[in-house]
């Protein structure tokens, strides 16, 4: 009994050491593979047998078996890439994909990303990365996490300009001029002038002039011009002159602290089919002795432009940009995380999928709780090679020390078999 006891113990032991060396195996097989978690055997002997004796009542092993593989989730480190939509996870958050007509939800640490022809963010597989998106105002929607999609085929229309912003130095030496000379197409009768470019409705742009008058010490009077589709000019003075202290600073009376002015553009039809607009100019400026010059402008108005690129920014957020040197937010990731990660289960290709093991996980935005991301970067494997060699020595050891129990045994039946001769 004792002997044939022995020879099904090295057997477990034989057993338990060839599934040690298949995860070794297949830790070493990807240790190149983004993303990757390695995972570990732990061994646990097997119920004991009870055998009575002169001393009383001893415990005999009777073998080894495998306890668990467990997937450790240390933090890899992470690779330089040339792609925009590459993504790596600092943290212990995965990212969400689904599956086209699939409501599973899989999780993954590999960040490889590219969109399909549908204009989806998908990973290799073509599962679709889940996000939050963004509505034209630039908030986050409201709701649960969603397909991230680059809509309209790429192309953003124009936005028509309804606010100009004008920081000026107006020049304090400048002669007064009578406000009822004025004339846009005469140079004496106006003291500086700049234009700016502003769009219509549907993105056609059109050169807005903007003319400086100064018709009384401290005060000038505003006027502006532009052309319509037709080559018509129009034009208009402004309603509120602007009037500054005696240290050259724009004064709101209004207001105190004063504020810089804003001027009013009302119903600009530029006979094209567009929509009737109407522009507010805010006026930053000073009068200070030197020359009169536009430190900045600033309009927000934008023509219609096409998808040049698609990049994602480090707080996860999808951004397309535009010919027109606009810039989208698209849509910004999602990250889960798991109260007992080592619970989920492998689903093969770098995902994992959720168990009663691994509990509910906590969604949410990118940060210091679910896991900062980096863009232009993938995390590699965090299998360490020399480790595993180690492990692969220890466990081809111990099954040539179980292959020795089977062989010995075997002798032992032999020697008994031969009593009889």
């Amino acid at each position: 009994m004792g002997i044939s006891s022995a020879l099904y113990s090295g057997v477990s032991g034989l057993n338990t050491n060839g599934q040690a060396m298949s995860v070794i195996g297949n830790n070493l097989a990807n240790t190149n593979t983004v993303g990757f978690k390695g995972s570990r055997t732990v061994f646990a002997d097997l119920l004991s047998s009870n055998i009575n004796g002169s001393g009383g009542i001893s415990q005999v092993g009777r073998g080894v078996g495998m306890s668990t593989v467990d997937n450790v989730f240390s933090q890899g480190t992470f690779e330089t890439t040339e792609s925009n939509l590459d993504v790596a996870i600092e943290g212990e958050g995965f990212f969400m994909l689904k599956e086209p007509g699939n409501l599973t939800t899989f999780y993954s640490r590999a960040g490889a990303f590219r969109f399909d022809d549908d204009g989806y963010l998908v990973n290799p597989e073509g599962l679709r990365v889940q996000g939050k998106g963004f509505d034209v105002n630039g908030s986050l929607k409201a709701g649960d996490a969603g397909d991230i999609q680059v809509l309209n085929e790429g192309l953003i229309a124009g936005n028509a300009t309804t606010e100009v912003s004008l920081t000026t130095n107006l020049d304090a030496d400048e002669a007064i001029l009578p406000i009822a000379d004025f004339l846009i197409t005469d140079p004496n009768t106006f003291n500086y002038s700049s234009s700016t470019q502003v769009y219509d409705t549907l993105g056609n742009p059109h050169l807005l002039t903007t003319y400086f008058i100064k018709t009384a010490e401290n005060t000038w009077n505003w006027a502006w011009s532009a052309e319509d589709e037709t080559g018509a000019t129009l034009q208009g003075a402004g309603a509120d002159a602007l009037s500054f202290t005696e240290d050259g600073i724009l004064q709101n009376a209004a207001l105190d602290p004063p504020l810089p002015t804003t001027g009013n553009i009302a119903s600009i039809d530029w006979v094209n089919g567009t929509a009737i607009t109407t522009i507010d100019i805010t006026f930053d400026t000073t009068q200070f002795n030197s020359e009169s010059v536009v430190i900045s402008q600033d309009q927000n108005g934008y023509g219609a432009g096409d998808l040049t690129g698609i990049e994602i920014d480090p707080d996860g957020i999808v951004i397309a940009s535009y010919s027109n040197g606009e810039q989208t937010k698209v849509s910004q990731l999602v990250l889960g995380k798991f109260v007992n990660p080592n619970g989920l289960a492998l689903a093969g290709s770098n995902l994992y999928t959720e168990t009663r093991a691994s509990g509910t996980p906590r969604t949410g935005l990118p940060g210091a709780e679910l896991g900062k991301v980096f863009t232009n970067s993938l995390e590699q494997s965090n299998v360490d090679m020399g480790a595993e060699f180690v492990k692969m020595i220890t466990v081809q050891r111990g099954f040539q020390a179980n292959s020795k129990i089977i062989t010995t045994v075997d002798e032992l039946l032999g020697e008994l078999i031969n009593l009889k001769r």
